[in-house]
């Protein structure tokens, strides 16, 4: 282990100001994403490390108010509960009846809402279709039985104040012995704060949608692409960009520039910190409670076996890294040796910042922070062309061939994994071209500017910026197609009827929607009481987005209908098409949307569960 120089030496002789590198150390990019030396902390940082209440029981009082917070060296005001960004974790036990007394002191409606929690409609705690959220001054009592355990989270479903820090962990253990063994566990909550009202962000988002992208290719790229490609091929790839008005460096909308990247609260400067003991196993409960950020995880030196995905036991499996969507939740164990500190790195999908913590026996030790990866570039795969059964007809060929290493390394992998299928093994829903695209009228509107006609395989895809991660690091990332439920599915009836929706919109103008309609324009979707169907999603943008149905389990079409995981989150890669199987067993009103917030009030839909006809 390497015992490191302070943070205050680190930041001195890096030349960066304080401020600047707690706002998501985006200003660092030339220090870590380009490959220069690793930025260090060290135990003289005197920044004292917070931690989020424990709240435990059947009955609960939450307060809903206004909290002074500093995370980047200037005083704001946040949107806390019970007086702490992020909230208390709460801790329940599976099968017991749970009272929770939410008290709104703010001049205006909030709410909370349970996300992944089986439980009434009415108890939901989104404002017009579950209840009519808590007024100013007055309170609300949520009341269910916990029908499940693991990993889940809670968050405002009220206007944009998940974004300035209402949002909280919640811990559910098992009625029954746990199958899966640990000594200790903690839960690593990861969100994006920004001194800027969301309102703002959003109001700039809505006048240009690459307001805050700071790696827009440059004529320095081109040079380099020139010499590393040619002239012809690299003319033809710009040129393809060009016309269609799109980016290949448009990964995130909101960017480090904007956002300091949090682990339970803690700047990348303050850093969080967990203790352990001799030959423990931990278990790290990680939630994404961003508002727009998608984050990578990885603990260099140590294995991390998952263990559950979206609360729900999964089949060991090892990696050393994975992408978690907004909304998403992962549990893994690692096995720590006690002679080492290791550092817990999350990353932002476009490299323009992290948040971090460390693992270590020892309080006093610290660990180097490891240099991001080089931002990824969208490629002709993210816009949903796949190389078979491509369109040619708008693009010349050495456009196509212009393509990144990692469109490659994915698309050889993708026919290693269509080979494996014509050996026998089952494929997974939606892959290649087993289903056909419709798009519906609404979808050739102001409202859309791209239309995918041959999407790839979203289940076997890792995502932009991870796909040559095996090749070029010899780092395993997780892949939804890795997941197998532990427990047999339970209702494995075929689907009755399949819905194909598509994930919409505008860049250009920040438009979002589904099937080219915005959620206010949009009649809900009726599910029958009882039936099972199949959902189909298809990625008609270039964006990656977290889509999280309320009310009922996402089964995703892994390939194995047996051990079918179950999600409430699932994330839709650009260009891409997945699918998941639901049995609408919750009568009811239910939301259905991108978690990405700034996305959410176009791309919405609601779902509405009935015993009546469809």
């Amino acid at each position: 282990m390497k015992i490191i120089s302070s943070f205050n030496n680190s930041v001195h002789q890096q030349g960066l100001s304080r401020r600047r590198f707690v706002q998501g150390a985006a200003s660092a990019g030339a220090l870590i994403g380009l490959g220069g030396a690793p930025v260090s902390f060290g135990a003289a940082n005197t920044q004292k490390m917070k931690s989020p209440d424990i709240l435990q029981g059947q009955h609960f009082d939450l307060h809903i108010g206004h909290q002074n917070v500093n995370f980047t060296g200037k005083q704001q005001i946040a949107t806390a509960i019970n007086g702490s960004v992020p909230g208390p974790i709460l801790r329940w036990k599976e099968g017991e009846d749970i009272s929770l007394r939410v008290h709104n002191h703010l001049h205006h409606d909030s709410s909370i809402h349970w996300h992944g929690m089986i439980l009434p409609t009415g108890m939901d705690g989104v404002p017009g279709l579950s209840f009519g959220g808590i007024k100013p001054g007055e309170y609300f009592d949520y009341a269910f039985k916990v029908q499940q355990n693991g990993t889940y989270w809670y968050h405002s479903h009220s206007g944009f104040q998940e974004q300035t820090g209402l949002y909280g962990a919640i811990v559910i253990e098992p009625a029954n012995p746990d199958p899966v063994s640990y000594d200790r566990d903690y839960v690593i909550q990861l969100s994006d704060w920004s001194d800027q009202a969301p309102e703002d962000i959003y109001a700039k988002l809505k006048k240009q949608a690459d307001y805050y992208n700071y790696k827009q290719r440059t004529t320095v790229d081109l040079w380099k692409d020139i010499k590393e490609k040619g002239i012809s091929r690299s003319w033809a790839a710009r040129r393809m960009w060009n016309d269609m008005r799109m980016s290949q460096s448009d990964i995130s909308d909101v960017t480090g520039h904007a956002y300091t990247y949090l682990m339970n609260g803690n700047t990348p400067e303050q850093g969080w910190n967990g203790l352990f003991k001799r030959g423990e196993k931990i278990r790290l409960r990680f939630i994404n409670s961003a508002a727009m950020t998608i984050f990578d995880v990885r603990i260099p030196g140590l294995k991390m076996t998952v263990v559950a995905a979206d609360g729900q036991n999964v089949e060991p499996i090892s990696v050393d890294e994975f992408r978690i969507g907004v909304a998403e939740t992962y549990d893994v164990v690692v096995s720590p040796s006690d002679n080492s500190a290791y550092c817990v790195f999350a990353q932002s999908i476009d490299r323009s910042g992290f948040c971090r913590g460390t693992l270590s026996p020892n309080p006093k030790w610290q660990v180097e922070i490891p240099k991001m990866d080089h931002a990824p570039l969208l490629a002709h795969r993210d816009m949903g062309m796949a190389m078979a059964g491509m369109n040619h007809s708008n693009h010349d060929m050495s456009a196509m061939e212009a393509e990144s290493d990692e469109t490659n390394a994915h698309v050889n992998h993708n026919m290693g994994v269509n080979s494996a299928h014509k050996a026998g093994k089952p494929a997974p829903a939606g892959m290649g071209s087993q289903r056909e695209i419709k798009h519906v009228n609404a979808e050739f509107g102001p409202q859309v500017d791209m239309r995918t006609e041959s999407p790839m395989n979203g289940v076997d895809d890792p995502g932009i910026g991870l796909r040559d991660h095996q090749q070029r690091y010899g780092r395993r990332v997780l892949r939804y197609s890795d997941l197998r439920n532990l427990y047999k599915t339970e209702d494995r009836r075929d689907p009755q009827r399949e819905i194909q929706l598509h994930l919409t919109g505008n860049m250009a103008r920040y438009m979002w929607s589904m099937d080219g309609v915005p959620f206010a324009d949009a009649s809900p979707l009726k599910f029958k009481y009882g039936e099972r169907l199949r959902i189909v999603l298809v990625n008609d943008s270039m964006m990656t987005h977290p889509i999280h149905l309320h009310g009922v389990w996402s089964e995703l079409e892994t390939g194995d209908p047996l051990y079918i995981p179950k999600k409430h989150t699932v994330l839709v890669q650009p260009g891409s098409k997945i699918s998941y199987l639901v049995s609408a067993d919750a009568v009811g009103r239910w939301a259905y949307h991108c978690h990405l917030l700034y996305h959410m009030p176009g791309m919405m839909r609601e779902v509405l569960i009935s015993e009546g006809a469809v």
